[in-house]
C-alpha cells in the first residue's frame, strides 16, 4: 500500500509527532510511506529525522529558504477550509486551504490519513476520489469545544474511518456523533522498546513528566510527595518537562515546593530528549493529572520497567495500567490515596521489583510493529472496501458534501449574524 501522513508540523515536538514517526516507520518496513507537513518552520525536526520517511512541506516558514512563504498574501487571509474550532485556527489561511487541497486533489496513495480534526476536515473535504480517507484522533472528543464538535458531526460523514487512541474515546464517537457508514475503531499509540537497560528497582527516585500545566496536577504530586518524604526522606522526585512562555506553572510549582519544605527532595528537571535514559534512575513514577487523551507517558515509564502511580483519570490510564499488577490507580484529585499508592511501592522492595518486571511485560502490547499491524488491518479492509463500493459509495459522497455545504453555510451565517449584532451592540 501507498500511506500519506498528513501532519501539521513534522519540525515540532509532540506526541502526535513522535506516535506519527514511530508508526510510519513500522509501516515502512511493508509499505510505501510519506509524511506530509503542512507547516516547516526550522530545518531539522526538533524529535529527529523520522528514518527514512519521505518528508515534504507545503508551507514554508523559513525565512532563509527559497520557498518561503510566510510574506504571500494569501497567507494573511483567513482560512474557510480548515476548522475555527481547531486550536491551531490561527496558524491556517487560505494558502494552506489551497496547497492543503492541491496536494490532496493528486495524492497518490492508497490511503490519506490525518492527525488532528482540522486536518481530518481538509481529508474530509478535498481528497479525491479514490484513496481511503482516515481522520486520526490524538486528543479526545469531549475535550473539543461545541463548535468543532458540531462541525467534525457533519463533516467526518465522508471520512472512511476515524481511529481514537482509547476504547472511552471510540465510545464517545459512536455514542455523540451520527456517522453511519464510517469505521471508529480504537487503536492505541505506540512506544518503540528503548535503547537502555531496564530500570533495577533500586533507584530511590520517583519519576514524571509532561508539559507543566495545570491539567497535569503536579501540584497535587508536590503535594503528595510532602506524605512520602515524612516517611522516607531518602527518597526524591524529578519532574522533567517545561511549561508554557509565561513560566507561571513553574513559578507556582517552585513555590509551592519551597512553601512545603521540599528543596532538597523535589526537582524540576527540565525538558529531557530522550527520556529513557532518565526513566531508568527511578524506580517509580507518577501521573496525577486531572485528565488525559491517552497516556504516553505511563507506557514509556512501563517500557522502561518502571510501575506506575496514577490517577483513573479519563480517558486512558485505565486501559493501560492493571491496578495492582502493573502499577496502580487511585482517583483524581486525592493527594494522600497517590502518597499511599507510592508508599506501598517503596516500602516493598520485592513489590515494587515484581511490579516493574510486570509493567515491562504488559508495556509490550503497544510496540510500534504490533499497533502498525492493527492500523495496517484496518488500512486493508477498507482498501479492499473501496474498491467494490463502485457508483453506490460515489452517490453517498455526493449527499454527504451537500449536506455539509449546507451546514456550513448556516452556520456561516448564524455566526455572521451574530458578530454583526455584538458590533451594533457595542455603538
Amino acid at each position: 500500500m501507498r500511506i500519506s501522513f498528513l501532519l501539521h508540523n513534522t519540525y515540532g515536538i509532540g506526541g502526535t509527532i513522535r506516535t506519527t514517526f514511530n508508526l510510519a516507520r513500522a509501516l515502512a518496513e511493508r509499505h510505501d510511506v510519506e509524511i506530509v507537513s503542512v507547516f516547516r518552520h526550522r530545518d531539522e525536526p526538533m524529535m529527529g529525522e523520522p528514518g527514512g520517511i519521505a518528508v515534504r512541506t507545503l508551507v514554508d516558514l523559513r525565512r532563509t529558504s527559497p520557498d518561503f512563504a510566510g510574506d504571500l498574501p494569501d497567507h494573511r487571509r483567513p482560512a474557510r477550509v480548515f476548522p475555527r474550532g481547531d486550536g491551531r485556527y490561527g496558524q491556517y489561511s487560505k494558502l494552506t486551504d489551497d496547497r492543503i487541497g492541491a496536494y490532496l486533489r493528486s495524492v497518490d496513495a492508497d490511503v490519506v490519513v490525518g492527525t488532528r480534526p482540522g486536518l481530518n476536515v481538509h481529508i474530509a473535504r478535498q481528497t479525491r476520489r479514490g484513496p481511503v480517507r482516515i481522520g486520526q484522533e490524538h486528543l479526545t472528543l469531549d475535550g473539543h469545544g461545541y463548535r468543532l464538535r458540531r462541525e467534525l458531526g457533519f463533516r467526518y460523514g465522508l471520512l472512511d474511518a476515524v481511529t481514537t487512541v482509547t476504547e472511552a474515546d471510540a465510545r464517545a464517537y459512536r455514542t455523540h456523533l451520527n456517522l453511519p457508514g464510517v469505521r471508529i475503531e480504537a487503536v492505541p499509540n505506540s512506544v518503540p522498546k528503548p535503547a537502555v537497560t531496564p530500570a533495577d528497582g533500586s533507584g530511590k527516585v520517583v519519576v514524571a513528566a509532561g508539559r507543566l500545566t495545570r491539567v497535569k496536577r503536579y501540584d497535587l504530586l508536590v503535594e503528595a510527595f510532602s506524605k512520602v518524604v515524612a516517611a522516607r526522606p531518602d527518597w526524591t522526585l524529578r519532574i522533567y518537562g517545561s511549561g508554557d512562555r509565561t513560566g507561571n506553572e513553574r513559578d507556582a510549582l517552585r513555590a509551592l515546593i519551597a512553601e512545603l519544605h521540599l528543596g532538597e527532595h523535589v526537582f524540576l528537571m527540565g525538558n529531557a530528549n530522550p527520556m529513557e535514559p532518565e526513566w531508568v534512575k527511578g524506580s517509580l513514577a507518577a501521573v496525577t493529572s486531572s485528565k488525559e487523551s491517552f497516556g504516553m507517558t505511563i507506557v514509556e515509564a512501563m517500557r522502561c520497567a518502571l510501575p506506575v502511580v496514577a490517577t483513573d483519570c479519563p480517558h486512558g490510564p485505565s486501559e493501560i495500567i492493571e491496578d495492582g499488577v502493573d502499577g496502580r490507580l487511585v482517583p483524581v484529585g486525592d493527594a494522600t490515596a497517590v502518597a499511599d499508592a507510592l508508599l506501598e511501592l517503596i516500602e516493598d522492595d520485592d513489590l515494587r521489583r515484581r511490579t516493574g518486571a510486570a509493567a515491562l511485560a504488559a508495556a509490550e502490547r503497544f510496540d510500534p510493529a504490533r499497533i502498525a499491524v492493527r492500523h495496517e488491518a484496518l488500512f486493508t479492509e477498507l482498501v479492499d472496501r473501496a474498491r467494490t463500493r463502485g457508483p453506490r459509495g460515489a452517490v453517498r459522497d455526493l449527499a454527504l458534501r451537500s449536506r455539509g455545504t449546507a451546514y456550513g453555510s448556516a452556520y456561516a451565517l448564524r455566526y455572521l449574524t451574530a458578530a454583526a449584532l455584538r458590533r451594533a451592540g457595542r455603538k
